[in-house]
């Protein structure tokens, strides 16, 4: 039996439903404001996902912290002249005259 995009649409939308979840679909047609979103999520699934074994919840929990923690504080971003997220943060805000976050 085939369970097509259709079975596992309806059973999000009552999953979300019974649990008070607004769910935030995208226009047709409109991509341009999910490509920031399509690029994390790619990135996410290939060097976190992907590379990754999880031997249970929690352990799947601490890897992709690990993995977030890696991203925002450690890793260098070109879209934000190779600092990364939490350093621009801190530059950001001194240029502003405002304290670190």
């Amino acid at each position: 039996m085939y369970y097509g995009p259709e079975f596992a649409g309806l059973a999000l939308d009552v999953w979300a439903h019974q649990r008070g979840v607004a769910l935030a679909l995208i226009q047709p047609g409109k991509p341009a404001p999910t490509a920031y979103t399509e690029s994390f999520n790619g990135r996410f699934r290939d060097e976190c996902l992907s590379a990754s074994w999880f031997l249970d919840l929690n352990d799947a929990r601490a890897q992709i912290e690990a993995w977030r923690r890696d991203y925002n504080h450690a890793r260098q971003h070109s879209g934000l002249g190779g600092a990364s997220p939490s350093g621009f943060a801190r530059a950001f805000a001194r240029a502003a005259g405002k304290p670190d976050p």
